[in-house]
């Protein structure tokens, strides 16, 4: 197939330009009264996990910080997924339901500024994954063995899947404890450090802590007959502790492919500043699906081979020098889970960023040429179907051009920056500056904007909010060069390089005709880098 249609598929995401959206959309997607008046602080998971049956059960402990008085409170679980009981100070509580979301009728008084706790137990037989990461829920597979081999992924779909919580992602929870039970002969692997394991009869619990905020859709079960290895990273601030977890059959060929992790993590840290989570360390855990950014532990099935399936998705040769999954889902750690989006409308703040995040790691290793190849060869799979900022407030992404249409953006602001220092730093200042927060697409714009010294309030208007690629129309005789853009919106006039003879030249062009002199040669190429199409008069 093309590989526009590829990427289409590839990454699961609609190309519908128009939807009819629910109150459920609504319930998920908005910061309802319900949500606003408390502060996520604290969760602790506690979940059974039996994979011959494919049930689920446990509670979940929320701990939330009172903003104002209130007497309703919504929590989410999606069915078929059910809520056994709801318990505060020991008290159960009633509720109501609407779908997915769930009203909690408070009896304790709702002080502003004290901390209060619930417990929701729930169990069932959660939503399998049919095509995971893309559709979401419980992979329950087997290894080569027999072994149940079992993981989670709920992007989009939203954690509620098959845990109960705040499941929206303006709102992160501050740190986290998760309690995995599974039959003994297996292991379990979550986010953040092991704290403990405990015998339980047929059974073990895994106990993580989690230091760091983290999003719900980052939070993960990966549940198999795992062996472990691990290695020392000395970063920006200080030693990383690197865990790899792999089916035995895999241990030689993932010590040799999980080398690029070191690798990875110089580069990111060059570009995008110290790695967000040195307290929860950083894992590679492997999964019976391509694989997903959960936070500190990341996981993998690129069948340990570089490219993604083996395929180069910029047609370079270039995407053959890394594993896709290993440097893609874990440049998510910096845009996703350090900076993290607060309305999945603005998910180009994940995707744009770490997509881009390919070519600056070839960039670290390989040099600027073999970066600027590859982020324009990725251009074959942008189709400027529908914008890349999707709808507010109803949990909708946009395009799947927010990937390489996104990266493409960014390359051609490197261009505009025109100083590959002070971009690094722009890179590393959004990190530092937007720490462990969740932004909105103009938080980001605005921030761009300030740091390059340049009004973007047009160029992201352009890339983000239409599907128009700038064109611009040139004429060349007698010595000169005529020019102007078409397809732009308005005030966009954005300066792009041109090279002629052997001199390279900024123009400056508008939605008006400008015309200027060429200086001694007629032969005028166009700079690449920047991403518009060219048309002659």
């Amino acid at each position: 197939m093309k590989q526009t249609l590829f990427v289409a598929f590839v990454f699961g995401l609609s190309i519908a330009s128009a939807q009819n959206f629910t109150k459920q959309d609504t319930l998920r997607g908005s910061i309802t009264p319900e949500r606003e008046w408390w502060d996520l602080n604290y969760y602790h998971l506690n979940v059974k996990v039996e994979p011959s049956d494919k049930f689920i059960s446990g509670h979940n402990v929320v701990r939330y910080k009172v903003l104002e008085d209130a007497k309703i409170l919504q929590i989410d679980l999606q069915e078929p997924m059910k809520i056994e009981s709801i318990t505060q100070d020991g008290k159960k509580l009633k509720y109501t339901s609407v779908g997915n979301a769930h009203f909690i009728k408070l009896k304790k008084k709702q002080v502003p500024g004290e901390f209060n706790e619930l417990k929701i137990a729930y169990s069932g037989h959660p939503r399998e994954a049919v095509r995971a990461p893309w559709d979401g829920g419980f992979s329950w597979k087997k290894d080569a063995n027999g072994n149940p081999f079992v993981a989670t992924s709920c992007q989009g779909l939203g954690a509620s899947v098959w845990w109960p919580n705040k499941d929206h992602m303006y709102d992160e929870v501050d740190s986290m404890r998760i309690s995995v039970t599974v039959p003994k002969h297996l292991m379990n692997v979550s986010n953040g450090q092991l704290e403990s394991v405990t015998n339980k009869g047929d059974f073990k619990t895994y106990n993580w802590v989690v230091k760091n905020p983290i999003n719900n859709y980052g939070v993960n079960v990966n549940i198999g007959n795992y062996t472990h290895f691990s290695e020392k990273y000395e970063g920006e601030n200080d030693p990383l502790q690197l865990d790899y977890y792999v089916l035995p059959e895999n241990l030689e060929k993932a010590k040799k492919q999980f080398a690029q992790t070191p690798m990875m993590l110089q580069a990111f840290e060059h570009w995008f500043g110290p790695y967000p989570f040195y307290e929860d360390g950083f894992k590679l855990v492997e999964v019976p699906y391509l694989g997903m950014e959960h936070q500190s532990s990341v996981t993998y099935g690129n069948k340990y081979e570089n490219g993604y399936l083996g395929r180069d998705l910029s047609g370079t040769g270039w995407g053959l020098q890394f594993d896709f999954i290993i440097i893609h889902e874990a440049g998510h750690e910096w845009f996703a889970n350090n900076i993290t989006y607060k309305d999945i409308a603005d998910m180009w703040v994940h995707e744009g960023f770490t997509a881009y995040s390919e070519n600056l790691y070839l960039d670290y290793h390989f040099g600027k040429k073999a970066s600027a190849e590859y982020v324009i060869g990725t251009r074959t799979n942008i189709q400027n179907d529908i914008p890349i900022i999707g709808p507010y407030g109803v949990n909708q992404k946009g395009s799947g051009d927010m990937y390489y249409k996104g990266a493409n953006i960014l390359h051609t602001l490197r261009q505009l920056v025109d100083d590959d220092e002070k971009w690094r730093q722009i890179l590393r200042g959004l990190n530092k500056d937007f720490y462990h927060q969740t932004v909105t697409t103009n938080q980001i714009e605005d921030y761009l904007s300030e740091k390059s010294d340049k009004d973007l309030s047009a160029f992201f208007n352009q890339y983000l909010r239409t599907t128009m690629i700038p064109i611009l129309e040139y004429k060349i005789e007698d010595g000169s060069i005529a020019y102007r853009y078409v397809d732009v919106v308005e005030g966009f006039d954005m300066p792009i390089k041109i090279s002629v003879g052997d001199e390279e030249k900024w123009l400056f062009p508008t939605a008006e005709r400008k015309m200027e002199e060429l200086e001694g040669s007629s032969k005028v190429v166009f700079d690449e880098n920047f991403y518009i199409e060219t048309k002659k008069m």
